[in-house]
């Protein structure tokens, strides 16, 4: 056997994997109910109370952590969306740089990813704030908090 017959380009048998397996034809949902398990967000009524009471960053904290980012059932993150909206819109300019400074980097990544979610279904008057809230969590967050948002697969 000469050496130009071991780099024969028509050889198949160094393929070991099926990449038919992988075609987004055979592809299948982690969750087989459809997604109505899993985390369902913070209590409205409990985030609502602690806004009239003017605890706005213990409401952003509390709705941040229960966000529901593995949730497939889009009826619980669509709520989840209006009510994180609803906290980011309580909140004034001038208390936003206190309620980012009690946030870890996970939770600055969480809020990113509504920011991001508010500007996609924006309400009436919502788009300056948020962009004001985008300002203000990248000069503490920095691009990497843009990056991961982008990179990460589960969408808020």
């Amino acid at each position: 056997m000469s050496k130009s017959d071991d780099k024969d380009p028509s050889a198949t048998a160094f393929r070991n994997i099926n990449v038919d397996l992988y075609s987004d034809n055979n592809f299948k949902e982690d969750d087989p109910d459809g997604g109505t398990t899993g985390p369902t967000g913070s209590d409205e009524n409990e985030i609502l109370l602690l806004l009239s009471q003017g605890k706005q960053a213990e409401a952003l904290i509390s709705v941040l952590k229960s966000a529901p980012l593995d949730c497939k059932n889009h009826q619980v993150k669509e709520n989840a969306r209006n009510l994180i909206q609803k906290v980011l819109l309580s909140i004034k300019t001038n208390q936003m740089d206190d309620c980012i400074a009690q946030l870890d980097r996970h939770l600055m990544d969480v809020l990113m990813k509504y920011i991001y979610r508010g500007f996609e279904i924006p309400n009436e008057g919502s788009s300056g704030h948020l962009l004001v809230w985008h300002e203000k969590l990248y000069n503490v967050s920095g691009v990497g908090s843009i990056v991961r948002v982008f990179a990460d697969s589960k969408r808020a």
